[in-house]
């Protein structure tokens, strides 16, 4: 669709550059990059100082002051990130018992990939479906766990519109697949899958749905009662958070199911010479030295965006998106990967330009201060679906603005022209 005047009066300036310290010290910066990693704003950065400032010390281990303080910190954090993503009970409390913390998005589609089987009984004969679309952080580990056990890996793929359909849900979804695992948000395709169809259909066939939600929780609202999942994995460094911070929400009685990953301090309850006792959840995922400062900066993170509302910050991004997409389509020399619509992109516009390879392509943009991936974007086996060997990949958030996907627009004339000259 193309953008109404007042649409684009509405992304000409961002109110926002100014809260971020590296984009307000840098205007001449065009960042394009965030489905790679967010920028961090101010108040993240001054959180991860105050918490090492006014309460460092190791949290659970200690009874003085500030061990208590930074035990409390976490537990804050756990409850507004359950807020954040609808964890919440009947009664609408924060059901902060559900959050575990990891390094990130990867270690905690790990930790299910390897506990999540033993909860299912998965073997021979049994079958684990997932998308052609995964990030090889969500495609990696269950081919490691098919290949131990004996299960099957099946591909949900999409259409020629880039969706995969109900037919193709009930197709590869069936009473041999004990679990699914979808990626909520492609991060080539920019694409949102239907998470809660596919979670209709694994539930009615007795499976369990893990989502990574690396690419969805930092630009919609998510609930995880309304997709229906059993699992949901992302990290904190895609939503402005610190790097070094993932999550993992499950159901309580999923996680109280699924037996530790790590194992060493914190996560017991007893241990003696022959065997140990776990801690409840979360601590039994939790072993060793959390990162206390990481989690308290997450909160700020995510109270940051809260007082915008992810809602306004999902409608700011459409605009960008489809504003990206209709400016790359109008490049005679720009094949776009993926949907045609840029309203259907949630933050990641993938593309090549003609008969110039994207390394190519992102260094030179580099000369003019415009930051783009390239690359395969850690989705081989995708990209070898589509056809493709690498692509460029140009990512908003709602921090961006017009002018920046104009100043790529001018980069990408100039990268032409480095090649074939004016026209």
């Amino acid at each position: 669709m193309s953008l109404t005047a007042e649409q684009l009066a509405t992304i000409t300036e961002s109110p926002f550059k100014q809260d971020f310290p590296l984009l307000a010290q840098n205007p001449e910066l065009t960042f394009l990059d965030s489905a790679a990693t967010a920028q961090r704003p101010a108040v993240v950065l001054d959180a991860e100082r105050r918490f090492y400032e006014t309460m460092n010390a190791n949290p659970l281990r200690g009874l003085y002051r500030l061990s208590v303080e930074a035990t409390a910190s976490i537990e804050e954090a756990r409850k507004r990130i359950a807020s954040f993503i609808g964890a919440r009970d009947e009664k609408g409390r924060p059901q902060a018992n559900q959050i575990v913390f990891t390094r990130n998005a990867s270690e905690s589609l790990n930790l299910v990939a390897h506990t999540l089987p033993e909860v299912v009984n998965l073997g021979a004969g049994d079958e684990v479906a997932i998308t052609i679309m995964e990030h090889h952080s969500n495609l990696i580990p269950w081919q490691q766990v098919c290949r131990a056990t004996g299960a099957t890996l099946v591909y949900l793929r999409p259409n020629d519109d880039f969706v995969i359909t109900q037919g193709e849900i009930e197709a590869k979804i069936g009473p041999a697949t004990k679990i699914v695992s979808v990626t909520h948000v492609s991060n080539v395709l920019g694409v949102e899958n239907p998470v809660a169809a596919i979670a209709a259909r694994a539930h009615a066939m007795g499976a369990k749905l893990v989502v990574d939600g690396a690419q969805s929780v930092p630009h919609l609202p998510v609930d995880v009662r309304a997709l229906d999942c059993d699992l949901l994995a992302f990290s904190a460094h895609k939503l402005g958070g610190p790097m070094g911070i993932g999550v993992l929400w499950g159901k309580k009685e999923l996680l109280d199911a699924m037996p530790p990953f790590l194992t060493g301090g914190e996560m017991i309850d007893s241990v003696t010479e022959t065997d140990a006792v776990w801690a409840p959840v979360p601590a039994k995922f939790e072993a060793g030295t959390q990162d206390a400062a990481g989690s308290y900066a997450t909160d700020a993170a995510i109270a940051y965006l809260q007082q915008f509302g992810m809602e306004a910050l999902e409608e700011r991004e459409c605009l960008l998106a489809t504003y990206l997409t209709d400016s790359l389509a109008a490049l005679p020399y720009i094949k776009i990967i993926g949907p045609a619509d840029g309203s259907r992109h949630v933050g990641a516009v993938a593309f090549n330009v003609d008969g110039i390879h994207p390394h190519d392509v992102a260094s030179i943009l580099d000369m003019s201060g415009v930051c783009i991936r390239a690359g395969h974007h850690c989705a081989q086996p995708l990209l070898a679906w589509l056809g493709e060997l690498s692509t460029c990949r140009a990512s908003v958030a709602f921090y961006n603005d017009k002018a920046d996907i104009d100043r790529l627009v001018a980069g990408l004339d100039m990268v032409w022209s480095v090649f074939h000259g004016r026209q």
